[in-house]
């Protein structure tokens, strides 16, 4: 089942593809080409990544401004870090039976349940009463991921956020997708520092400066919702905020993208260089992110949705993930179609009730990456820090609606 030349995903859907409730008409088998590679449009993106890096560079008295991405990230110069190491993984979570809540195929025995052949490229159209399921789902693991990422502070451990995210999963009556799907032990995908993805939670505390990604999915009403985000540990500032009682309010600080204020004040000049190009990292990841959800539409090119991620990994002077893509999603947690987040010639049309994740992995150097003996883990290749964002997104009739969208919690 491994292979270091496939990607996960795409090894994972050889063995099940991308079946489920919708009639054959309902489904396509990824061959109708559309016409337009994205060009013009990926050269706009790069002109607004350039501008939006060259901006942050400039704040920090940094770099050559826009055009000169390659100067501009050699300016930044992350301090010298230990790479994480494994630590002790506690027991597989498990769901308690009186739960009765409804599991994937997997869930009992690790086993990705095979498809017939003709299967494994076809792309499901979701119908609305399937759209609804997916919304539904997409929204309860966009809650409980802004759970994990709150839950991120000096001392945690990971293992500690993924029986978090566990609990509330359960408590809403959901399964969650990670667990023991090809035998993963854990209930969240956790990756800190040069992890890319597929992170164990462990016993290892979060340290300040940390970049940390996480990867929070469900089955819930026989479907999938998926999401990924990343923030810096430790990076945050009450200035701003108004204290009880009437306290200070001092100027107003930089904000993540949570709207959390970040630190102005750091203890030394490469403390602060520590965070400053985590930062960075994560708004350039975020950034890709919406620029490949902009580039999606009725007719539109699935190719233009990896040259638009690739044009702001390109603009910001970092790597982007080749082996691990985004994915079509449903009954299904993988299938079809397979989102490239680099520039690529797939040509496949987008149509309206198409599912499928964009999930960009940036990287501080090199993109290329090798998995630890646990068979999960990926890791850059030079030890430079990744993240990763990442939207279930809808093609419509008129444009795209982003599924993983922050929102109230579900009723």
């Amino acid at each position: 089942m491994r292979s270091a030349s496939v990607p996960l995903l795409e090894r994972l859907v050889a063995l099940r593809g991308c079946h489920g409730t919708a009639k054959p008409p309902a489904a396509r088998r990824g061959t109708v080409r559309c016409r337009s590679g994205g060009g013009s449009g990926a050269a706009a993106v790069a002109a607004s990544a350039a501008k939006n890096a060259a901006a942050f560079d400039a704040r920090h008295g940094r770099g050559r401004g826009a055009g000169a991405a390659a100067e501009n990230a050699a300016a930044w110069n992350p301090p010298f870090r230990a790479p994480v190491e494994p630590h002790p993984v506690s027991p597989r979570r498990v769901v308690p039976p009186d739960l009765s809540i409804p599991a994937p195929p997997y869930a009992a025995t690790g086993i990705v349940p095979s498809p017939p052949l003709f299967a494994q490229h076809r792309i499901l159209l979701h119908d609305a009463a399937s759209v609804a399921r997916m919304r539904r789902a997409a929204r309860l693991a966009r809650n409980v991921l802004d759970l994990a990422c709150d839950l991120a502070r000096p001392g945690t451990t990971t293992d500690a956020i993924d029986a978090r995210v566990h609990g509330a999963l359960l408590a809403a009556g959901a399964y969650p997708s990670p667990l023991n799907y090809a035998g993963f032990p854990k209930s969240v995908c956790t990756s800190v520092g040069e992890v890319i993805c597929h992170g164990i939670p462990d016993a290892r505390a979060l340290r300040p400066g940390d970049v940390v990604s996480f990867d929070v999915s469900c089955f819930l009403g026989g479907v999938h919702g998926d999401n990924c985000a990343t923030v810096v540990v430790g990076d945050t500032n009450d200035g701003g905020i108004k204290e009880e009682g009437g306290g200070k309010v001092e100027g107003s600080p930089p904000r993540d993208w949570r709207g959390v204020p970040q630190r102005t004040e750091f203890g030394s000049a490469e403390e602060e260089e520590t965070y400053l190009t985590g930062r960075r990292l994560v708004r350039a990841a975020l950034e890709g992110l919406e620029e490949g959800v902009a580039a999606c539409r009725p007719g539109g090119c699935l190719t233009e949705v990896g040259a638009a991620i690739h044009a702001v990994s390109d603009a910001y002077g970092y790597g982007t993930v080749r082996k691990y893509r985004g994915h079509g999603i449903g009954e299904t947690f993988h299938c079809a179609p397979f989102v490239k987040h680099y520039r690529n010639s797939d040509r496949l049309e987008l149509e309206p009730g198409m599912i499928f994740t964009i999930e960009p992995m940036l990287t501080e150097g090199s993109e290329e990456c090798y998995e630890w003996d646990d068979d999960w883990t990926v890791a850059t290749a030079d030890g430079g820090r990744a993240a990763q964002f990442e939207h279930t997104v809808l093609i419509t009739e008129d444009g795209v609606e982003v599924l993983t969208l922050p929102g109230p919690a579900l009723g």
